[in-house]
């Protein structure tokens, strides 16, 4: 399995940003897809995820501002990151949870300035 991201870059606060990440290989109908961050000196942290059947979670952080959504035909998850502030600087890596396989993607730079 690999998990190809796309997107990222720079914003500037109360800018927008998408993020996508395609996973390609063998992938099971059963799975979580999703996006954690990793901020400098800071432990990884959820972003958002979102199961096979569509139900998202958030962490506490972005709830409100950002979204995510997936396409199970492309085997494809995206992240629309609105009202970004300097908080939500950090590397992005996107995730695939197949039970009991964790997968994750290289990691894509998010960077907001103030």
């Amino acid at each position: 399995v690999q998990l190809q991201a796309s997107g990222g870059g720079l914003a500037q606060a109360g800018g927008s940003l998408r993020l996508s990440c395609a996973a390609s290989g063998s992938i099971f109908s059963i799975n979580v897809m999703g996006w954690y961050r990793q901020a400098p000196g800071k432990q990884r942290e959820l972003v958002a995820r979102i199961s096979n059947t569509g139900i998202p979670t958030y962490g506490n952080s972005v709830k409100g501002r950002f979204t995510i959504a997936r396409d199970n035909g492309k085997s494809t998850v995206y992240l629309q990151m609105n009202s970004l502030t300097p908080d939500d600087t950090g590397v992005y890596y996107c995730n695939l949870w197949m039970p009991p396989n964790d997968y994750w993607g290289q990691g894509t730079q998010v960077t907001v300035s103030s």
